[in-house]
């Protein structure tokens, strides 16, 4: 999965130090879009080598891959002409895989700042934390921590079959599996059954945790889980959610198309027969 660099480390400790030549340093000139750099193996994260001396100036440290620092640049300065602005959508397939998964993880801290430049409070403008990873108001003293929505994504099985579903007006229109964001009340269990029922009309039982993952293309902590039919299998489409839901005989199951997410996973681990 994006998370899964062994042996690279990934440690977000907060601390402040400034950064070397050798360093990753990242500009986001719009929410959607990274300067990245062009290379004879394709695109690569840039360093502070690739940029004028003024870059490091306010220059904020975000986290650490193995020994390297991975730092938000306030101001590009002057750069090499072998840097671009690219989607950010770029991290899906960005190799090797350590670095994608520090863009990606990157890019979610710099829209959670810019999104909190001012308090949501009393309209000043915000600080980051000395103490702490967070957005600070110096005026009314309100706190912000770093946007992370917890979400379900679910397997739900009926023997040899798994359910699937598809939203072709989405920027992911492949077959997926049911999943939704957690609202308010609820545990992740009470969040599966609600999906399925609002999404395909069915009801599940036997509600089981797989795993989990970060998700920093929607600043999301992703949930997964397998959960068995209960009752009868007839779908009920949700169309303001998706465009179509199907149950797959396990040989059936449309191929991949990317494994860095637990949907991913949960789905080979049913065409595997590793869930019960």
């Amino acid at each position: 999965m994006l998370q899964d660099i062994y042996p690279h480390v990934f440690c977000n400790d907060f601390v402040r130090r400034d950064p070397v030549p050798g360093d990753i340093a990242l500009f986001f000139p719009a929410p959607d879009q990274v300067l990245l750099k062009s290379g004879e193996n394709g695109l690569t994260l840039p360093t502070f080598a690739d940029f004028s001396p003024v870059a490091a100036q306010g220059a904020d440290h975000l986290f650490d891959i193995d020994d390297q620092g991975v730092y938000l640049l306030a101001k590009p300065g002057v750069y090499s002409g072998a840097l671009s602005a690219c989607s950010t959508l770029q991290f899906r397939t960005l190799q090797p895989g350590h670095l994608a998964f520090a863009g990606i993880t990157a890019s979610q801290l710099y829209r959670w700042k810019h999104s909190h430049r001012f308090c949501g409070s009393c309209g000043s403008p915000m600080r980051g934390g000395d103490w702490e990873r967070c957005m600070v108001c110096p005026n009314c003293h309100q706190v912000e921590y770093p946007k992370i929505s917890p979400a379900v994504i679910t397997a739900i099985t009926d023997g040899d079959r798994l359910l699937m579903v598809k939203n072709d007006r989405s920027s992911y229109p492949n077959w997926a599996l049911v999943a939704g964001f957690v609202e308010f009340g609820e545990t992740f269990e009470q969040t599966v059954a609600r999906e399925a029922r609002e999404e395909v009309g069915l009801s599940v039982k036997d509600i089981r945790y797989i795993g989990s993952q970060p998700w920093p293309f929607s600043e999301t902590e992703m949930v997964g889980f397998v959960a068995h039919l209960d009752g009868p299998d007839v779908i009920t489409l949700q169309e303001e959610e998706l465009t179509d839901a199907r149950w797959f005989a396990r040989a059936d199951i449309p191929p991949s198309t990317s494994d860095i997410s637990i949907g991913n996973r949960l789905i080979e681990l049913f065409r595997a027969g590793e869930l019960g």
